[in-house]
């Protein structure tokens, strides 16, 4: 069911959890789709001697990634027009992450119907680990 301007109000949000207990497994498969193999997210003993981190962590555009899904849940597939993020905080294996977009205003482009949403991406302790935006057709 696609989202309709005439139902949105400022303000309103979404919300979904991505994951619980994010895994190492989860940055590994990712490598693996992503080709980016960088030490960080793979490699502790490189992580933890050489960078100085506590552990690897997460890709950011894998969270990125999470986000974008739940984007799409939101407006529905085929319907984000913009969407970009900042990268605030690192995500730690373990980390379970939950994702808000709130609408920010209602309004038409190029005679189309479109949502306009700050979005918000927090780890289980409320740190926000990415920020954005993001712009969706809707009906009317």
């Amino acid at each position: 069911m696609a989202l309709k301007a005439s139902e949105l109000n400022v303000g309103d949000t979404y919300s979904e959890c991505l994951v619980e207990d994010l895994k190492r497994t989860q940055l590994v498969q990712y490598a693996g789709a992503s080709g980016d193999y960088n030490p960080l997210h793979t490699d502790e003993p490189f992580t933890k001697e050489i960078a100085g981190y506590p552990t690897v962590f997460a890709h950011g555009m894998l969270t990125m990634g999470m986000t974008g899904r739940m984007l799409t849940n939101y407006v529905g597939d085929g319907r984000l027009k913009t969407y970009g993020v900042r990268f605030t905080n690192q995500v730690w294996p373990g980390d379970t992450l939950n994702s808000t977009a709130t609408v920010e205003d209602i309004g038409e482009e190029d005679g189309e119907p479109v949502v306009n949403l700050k979005v918000e991406t927090t780890n289980q302790d409320g740190m926000v680990v990415v920020r954005g935006y993001a712009s969706a057709l809707v009906d009317s």
